[in-house]
């Protein structure tokens, strides 16, 4: 053998041998080399059914290299090896949020925070100290103002908010954000002190004559005041319009929409979300995303929808089709399609089978018609897309599991993993269509009534006791085989996982003999780490520490199997690791 032919086939087997960890390839060889960062002295929670427990991790570039006991992974340690001591706390994959904002939620962290105030005098006292601190005349927004701020007796009204804010346009949002209430001057500002003519679904609320009282049910009601927030304005044009910006943004708007996402970036990475599925989206939020990666700051991995409004042709299920060819990559992705079936419960607005409990003769109105949506459903599924649909009364979620049915008779059986947002309530009959139609039942453990610092009322009492037995009925769903995922839909919730799976494991019941529908702490972890994965078909990617699984890891302060139940909410994160790095903690 010539000294040629000897270099050539040593080259060979160099790159048989380590080619697969250097390209960090799922199922490619992954031989241990010196770890970049190794994790020891933790207790972790694998997700991993055939090794379910291990002691310590190390992490070669973007890819988990081993799994295994303390002892073994320290002997990789190199002269250059991160070692971070878990110091016997919970180590788990990074967490997945299967329902979120992000856009939008980052651009809310600026605004009046009004969760949790009850009466007036409190409500204006926090406005007068955020007011201080945004001097001018323009509007201000407010959060997460329950629909109960007044009493249980009487609704929070523009006269109300007039006391709040004499001087100034203002919009303060319930936390379900499909109810705002406006003052004086903002309904002025907006046009809509003497109403507007909207689509079914969307109500400006008025009083006796011919005034708006200042409560405004759904997108089309709320829009016309959000257009004078300028700080929110691109933040929500996908989840009011689906639409682009038009003028695309100057290249100031585009940085500080940059920084914008930055903050939510920044935010979520302290909870240990080292994975987002987006419930709203654009080519535009697509296109800051894939910037930030660029530079080198996207420390999530954030799936991004097409957002599919009432008024479109099915013909514009193309965008969402560019959309998903465009994006693919591991860091920034599309490929599923949201929608809204109905609206939410308090405002009368998510559509039930049966007349509201407290409200006869009105079932509420679905945005779309079953024979559009069945064909919306049919086209989507036919382009391999998969769907994700707001659906909160047991009306609208009957209507979905009709469209995805219809779907699966027109293209054939598939695995499409569709999807249902929220079910906060379900028709028993609908139950097991779940798991015969392979739906997943994507549900957010702070949204019943009585968690989360949440009111009962008015929600229990829309609801009605006869239904009590079916809402958010996360056990019954699980029993039948319906695969749930977890998720806040924050901003509308906080986004901590870890307040969320306090929710879940600590839930009561509303009155005696009610089925309990509490998760299992293992349960509650599934649904934020391996369900979270198979919800976006990425089972052999993430979702649980194996070897040759990316590198998304989340390191707690606590051993959360050894606390009490009610001090989960508590537990803090202390790393996040994602795609391999530390972008949280040290």
């Amino acid at each position: 053998m010539t000294y040629f032919a000897l270099i050539l086939v040593l080259v060979q087997w160099f790159g048989t041998a380590f080619g697969g960890l250097l390209t960090g390839g799922q199922g490619a060889s992954l031989d241990i080399m010196t770890p970049d960062l190794i994790i020891v002295n933790g207790k972790l929670l694998t997700q991993n059914p055939k090794k379910p427990r291990a002691e310590a991790l190390a992490i070669k570039g973007n890819r988990i290299v081993k799994v295994g006991r303390t002892k073994d992974v320290a002997e990789l340690k190199g002269r250059k090896t991160k070692v971070i001591d878990a110091e016997g706390a919970t180590v788990l994959p990074g967490f997945i949020e299967s329902h979120a904002h992000l856009f939008g939620g980052a651009a809310e962290l600026s605004n009046l925070d009004g969760f949790g105030t009850r009466g007036i005098e409190e409500l204006k006292a926090r406005y007068d100290a955020y007011a201080a601190t945004k001097p001018g005349n323009g509007l201000l927004i407010g959060n997460g103002v329950d629909y109960t701020v007044i009493s249980d007796k009487e609704s929070l009204t523009r006269h109300h908010l007039d006391l709040v804010a004499p001087d100034r346009p203002l919009l303060v949002f319930a936390p379900d954000h499909h109810t705002a209430w406006a003052n004086t001057k903002a309904l002025e500002l907006a046009g809509l002190l003497h109403g507007k003519k909207l689509e079914p679904g969307h109500e400006i609320v008025m009083e006796e004559g011919s005034t708006a009282s200042g409560e405004l049910r759904e997108l089309q009601a709320i829009d016309p005041v959000m257009q004078h927030a300028k700080h929110m304005i691109r933040s929500r044009l996908p989840f009011s319009t689906g639409g682009e910006p038009d003028p695309y943004p100057s290249t100031i708007d585009f940085e500080s929409d940059l920084a914008t996402l930055k903050l939510g970036l920044d935010h979520i990475a302290r909870y240990g979300i080292t994975s987002l599925h987006n419930m709203d989206g654009n080519l535009y939020t697509l296109e800051l995303l894939s910037e930030l990666e660029r530079r080198g700051e996207l420390t999530a991995r954030v799936r991004v929808p097409f957002h599919f409004k009432p008024f479109m042709p099915v013909s514009a299920l193309e965008r969402a089709s560019t959309m998903a060819a465009r994006y693919q990559g591991p860091m920034v992705s599309s490929g599923f399609v949201k929608m809204f079936m109905d609206g939410v419960l308090d405002s009368w607005t998510a559509v039930m089978m049966d007349d509201y409990a407290d409200r006869a003769g009105w079932k509420g109105d679905p945005l779309f018609s079953q024979e559009q949506f069945n064909d919306i459903a049919t086209e989507a599924d036919r382009r391999g897309l998969q769907i994700a649909v707001h659906a909160i009364g047991d009306g609208a979620v009957n209507m979905v599991l009709n469209g995805y049915d219809a779907a699966r008779k027109a293209n054939g059986k598939r695995d499409s993993r569709h999807r249902i947002e929220h079910i906060e309530v379900v028709w028993p009959d609908d139950i097991p269509r779940f798991r015969k139609l392979g739906v997943i039942a994507s549900m957010q453990p702070p949204h019943p009534p009585g968690l989360h610092g949440l009111p009962l009322e008015p929600t229990i009492s829309r609801i009605g006791k006869d239904k009590w037995p079916y809402a958010y009925a996360w056990k019954t769903l699980n029993d039948a085989g319906a695969r749930i995922v977890f998720g806040t839909d924050w901003p509308v919730s906080d986004i901590s996982p870890m307040r969320a799976i306090h929710s879940a494991v600590t839930r009561g019941v509303w009155a005696e003999g009610l089925p309990e529908q509490r998760a299992t702490l293992a349960e509650a972890l599934e649904r934020y780490t391996a369900a979270g994965a198979f919800t976006e078909f990425a089972e052999n990617e993430k979702g649980s520490l194996r070897k040759g699984m990316l590198a998304d890891v989340v390191v707690l302060n606590q051993d959360i199997e050894r606390i009490d139940p009610t001090a989960l909410g508590d537990v803090q994160v202390r790393t996040t690791v994602c795609d391999g790095r530390v972008v949280l903690g040290n």
